[in-house]
């Protein structure tokens, strides 16, 4: 079993932790904006700490029992099935009226861009483990490399979406996104189950601390893509405010 540096845990750990902190003060700030109260809309924001906390320690026992250790063929194949029931359930859990609305409320679309920021801790985790020789090329960098790009953009997005401008890029930032992520699970897989055979294997992506970046960070960004592609379509839906010559003639 891989048994990465202490700084390697830290750095991964420090991005799993910082994607979904970020996510529930985001969808606090959604509660406000919509008007609840701050004490509901930390029950809200907690609810959500609760069920992402529990499944990424859930998904770290199952990691550190090496569960997520299979070959196709030779039983379930659970890291697939574990990154496709949370986003499940990511996208399920969206359609609870509150949690919808927070995610509707006003000013929310340049805040969903905001979590993705810390993908550029879990891509250099990509890349420095490849760089001590323990994940194949093929995978760690573009990987890696997109997850940096990812997360070098995603501030510069939310900024001009909050000053009102800057949609179309926010809808190639968020294809972008997907298709980095998607790529990265499609090439963990192909080198993960040996169906294309690398030296040095991608071994390390099913145990621990990687294994929580595909399993919890992964399914946690892709809900927010998908929400946030939701988001700047209604954006474009929305009627454009009146300007002021025409709201005196209306007067």
């Amino acid at each position: 079993m891989y048994d990465p540096p202490g700084y390697l845990w830290a750095l991964t750990i420090a991005g799993i932790i910082a994607i979904p902190a970020a996510t529930c003060l985001v969808l606090y700030g959604g509660a406000v904006r919509d008007g609840l109260s701050r004490r509901r809309a930390a029950l809200l924001a907690g609810g959500a700490a609760v069920v992402l906390g529990g499944w990424f320690s859930a998904s770290a026992v199952i990691a550190g029992h090496g569960w997520y250790h299979t070959r196709l063929g030779q039983g379930v194949p659970w890291l697939p099935v574990a990154v496709a029931g949370f986003l499940g359930v990511l996208l399920a859990l969206r359609q609870i009226p509150a949690v919808a609305r927070a995610l509707a409320a006003p000013g929310m679309v340049h805040r969903l861009e905001l979590p993705h920021s810390f993908r550029i801790v879990e891509g250099s985790a990509f890349l420095l483990t490849m760089v001590l020789g323990h994940l194949p090329a093929l995978f760690a960098l573009p990987a890696g490399l997109g997850d940096i790009a990812a997360g070098i953009a995603a501030p510069l997005v939310a900024r001009r979406l909050a000053q009102g401008t800057g949609r179309r890029a926010a809808l190639w930032f968020t294809a972008f996104g997907m298709t980095d992520l998607v790529t990265a699970l499609t090439l963990g897989a192909l080198t993960g189950f040996d169906l294309v055979h690398v030296i040095p294997s991608s071994a390390p992506i099913s145990g621990l601390p990687l294994a929580l970046i595909p399993t919890a960070a992964v399914p946690l960004l892709l809900a927010l893509h998908i929400t946030s592609v939701r988001a700047l379509r209604g954006t474009r839906a929305a009627p454009r405010p009146a300007t002021a010559p025409l709201a005196a003639v209306a007067r």
